[in-house]
């Protein structure tokens, strides 16, 4: 009977099979085994059989067990290199979490197929997006299943032109970098001080900013800056002029914070104005998401909106099968879903299930999340919460203005005068991208006018005679290209999404082959 009872308890659990206490013990969301070598060892062979069937919500499904469990296919290797200091079930607990990853050009005519099956845990779909956006992939399609504890899911993924993937070098990188087992840690600087900034935005912050750095004798290296509902959030990576490595004296730390921190209070924000300074670097992107985030951006309202632009968020619970349904419907763009995932993770919710669609240039997201303990939304609140966040996740990267591309040779100082002439023109900086590679600098800014209007073009032209016709150049960027192939199948709308859900789902554990029908 308490077999029995253990068999009905949890519907996602794996089917019972010999080796079922030793099962038990493990707790599959992070692989923590309570197995002796011994045991592990009568695992293995007993994996035939315990890796037949895929729970989903519809009961479980019959599946190639190599496919499914990558510590026993014949893919997975098990030549790896580990630090001295990794004992025997650290190993086994990284084996079983290593992704098994397949690139497929054959299937699709349109896009190249990412698969990727894994074991379950907290932001590893977060992980595998981010891999595909930092080289600015474009998602077409998305089916992802997370249920009994194990993670799968396929990407339609193209470049930024619409085509597949046939660089050997970018396969590559995805399939090693999807293929890798991530901490999740923060990694120590490569000889950068890297500093976080947040408060009001106004005309010519940055100006200032960068005008206080360069008289720091700190020489930027990367930048990223975001603005929204008249907040800014900046991560700017810097090293000392002089050495050329980390800044690494106390009170030159100390007096970079004051100054910087001084110039973001203004004469109106001396509570909210944060700064700070670290030798660790974190996914600048994710980093940016979560300050604002914590700066609850998400409340405040909008300078100036435009409706058209305005992303469709909804939330209703699925009460039979214990999920909440997210819908969000927007315009299309690079990184989007990454976005919204990136929030839905820091908001500390699961995707167990999601349906990503593009149609034209729109895109359509559905996922199907539950809290870290397995609860669904429970309130009000919490829900329009959820529906604030996720706009303002979407708005964040969404910003309006002129696309500057500044590509010239780099020189202290560079960023602080090309910030003064956008000053002294009365445009401001809604968002950019600063790096520099050798010694050439490559960036990009968005600009408006002070109120946030589309910036006159006699003022943009003006300003490129300025810093250089050559050197600044007004560059869009490239269209999204969804072929008609890749349109076939139409995005639900926001409404009714729970009436729909069943057959959402199974078409979704059909694209992942793990049923022959979706009927």
């Amino acid at each position: 009977m308490e077999k029995n009872e253990a068999r009905v308890k949890d519907k996602t659990c794996f089917p019972l099979r010999p080796c079922r206490k030793q099962l038990r013990e493990r707790k599959t969301s992070t692989y923590t085994v309570a197995l002796s070598l011994r045991k592990v060892r009568f695992l293995a062979i007993s994996s035939k059989a315990f890796c037949k069937y895929k729970p989903t919500p519809f009961g479980s499904q019959r599946i190639p067990s190599a496919s499914f469990f990558p510590l026993f296919s014949p893919h997975f290797s098990t030549t790896m290199e580990w630090p001295a200091c990794t004992d025997e079930y650290e190993k086994l607990i990284i084996r079983m979490s290593t992704p098994r990853v397949v690139i497929d050009n054959a299937v699709c005519s349109t896009a190249t197929l990412v698969k990727v099956d894994s074991a379950r845990r907290h932001s590893i779909l977060l992980d595998a997006v981010q891999v595909l956006t930092d080289l600015n992939l474009s998602i077409t399609k998305a089916y992802i299943s997370s249920d009994g504890k194990w993670f799968m899911d396929v990407f339609h993924v193209t470049d930024q032109n619409g085509n597949k993937l046939t660089d050997e070098s970018v396969i590559k990188y995805i399939e090693q970098s999807l293929g890798s087992f991530h901490y999740g840690r923060t990694s120590l600087s490569n000889g950068l001080t890297a500093l976080e900034l947040t408060g009001t935005d106004r005309v010519g912050l940055l100006s200032e900013v960068f005008a206080v750095l360069a008289d720091l004798q700190c020489d930027v290296v990367e930048a990223k800056v975001w603005t929204h509902n008249g907040r800014i959030a900046a991560t700017i990576y810097v090293k000392d002029c002089d050495s050329g490595s980390t800044i690494e004296d106390s009170q030159k730390i100390s007096k970079i914070e004051v100054r910087l921190r001084n110039v973001l209070k203004g004469d109106n924000d001396i509570r909210s104005a944060k700064t700070s300074v670290s030798m660790a670097v974190m996914h600048s992107e994710r980093r940016l998401h979560q300050m604002m985030f914590a700066d609850r951006d998400y409340e405040r309202t909008p300078i100036l909106k435009f409706a058209s632009d305005n992303p469709v968020v909804t939330v209703q619970n699925w009460a039979e099968r214990g999920y909440s349904v997210v819908n969000v419907q927007c315009k299309d763009r690079i990184k989007l879903l990454f976005d919204v995932v990136c929030n839905l993770t820091d908001m500390e919710y699961v995707v167990f299930h999601a349906t990503i669609n593009t149609n034209g240039d729109r895109a359509y997201l559905e996922f199907y999340i539950r809290h870290k303990d397995g609860t669904p939304i429970s309130s009000e609140p919490e829900r329009q919460r959820v529906i604030q966040c996720l706009k303002a996740a979407v708005e964040r990267r969404a910003s309006e203005g002129v696309r500057l591309e500044l590509c010239t040779e780099d020189r202290q100082g560079l960023l602080a005068e090309v910030m003064r002439t956008f000053r002294e023109n009365g445009l401001n900086v809604t968002r950019a991208e600063i790096s520099t590679e050798g010694n050439m600098a490559s960036n990009v800014f968005y600009v408006t006018d002070g109120v946030g209007n589309p910036a006159d073009q006699k003022i943009i032209e003006s300003v490129r005679q300025k810093i250089g016709l050559s050197n600044l150049e007004v560059k869009e960027l490239p269209s999204l290209y969804h072929r008609k192939e890749e349109r076939e199948d139409q995005a639900v709308g926001v409404g009714g999404a729970v009436l729909s859900i069943g057959s959402l789902v199974r078409r979704n554990l059909y694209n992942l082959g793990l049923i022959k029908s979706c009927s």
